[in-house]
């Protein structure tokens, strides 16, 4: 076996085990193709595994085969990504990161080893909303293309499993 094959079927292999091993969160619920090349919109459902009752429906480009025949990059897919988070059922909070810095929702990865899709879920606490966060993380450059979407928990019905934040 030459040796671009074996590093392709270790590639293929590592990815498969990583998919494995961790679990998914996510749901895709749409595929809208946009071009003639095999290029798509995905739609992932994503639900907070903290923070019930809150569904965020999250987008990414998909490269299709012949877009990456043609412009190379096999292993990588666009930065690009919108994300819409609503309530979709009776809220309830368990023990979620307060910090600024807030706690990572989702992960997905757009290329092999080095890029990510991210949605991280920070509470303001002033006003009383959860905000959902979508960016790629790059383990050597970040980008700054991202998305953000609100929940305000004001005037909702809304239970902290450990307690309000004061």
């Amino acid at each position: 076996m030459p040796l671009p094959t074996i590093r392709l079927a270790a590639a293929a292999a590592f990815v498969g085990l990583v998919g494995l091993t961790s679990p998914s969160m996510a749901e895709v619920v749409g595929d809208v193709g946009v071009d003639w090349t095999g290029n798509d919109i995905v739609v992932d459902a994503v639900t907070d595994p903290k923070v019930e009752g809150i569904t965020c429906h999250v987008t990414y480009f998909d490269r299709g085969v012949i877009d990456r025949l043609r412009k190379g990059n096999w292993f990588e897919d666009p930065s690009n990504n919108s994300i819409a988070c609503r309530q979709t059922g009776p809220i309830v909070i368990d023990d979620i990161d307060l910090s600024k810095g807030g706690e990572e929702v989702f992960r997905s990865g757009l290329s092999l080893i080095w890029k990510s899709l991210q949605v991280t879920r920070v509470y303001d606490r002033k006003n009383n909303t959860l905000i959902y966060l979508a960016h790629s993380r790059q383990v050597v450059e970040g980008s700054a293309k991202m998305s953000i979407s609100t929940v305000p928990l004001f005037n909702q019905q809304v239970t902290w499993k450990k307690g309000a934040p004061q």
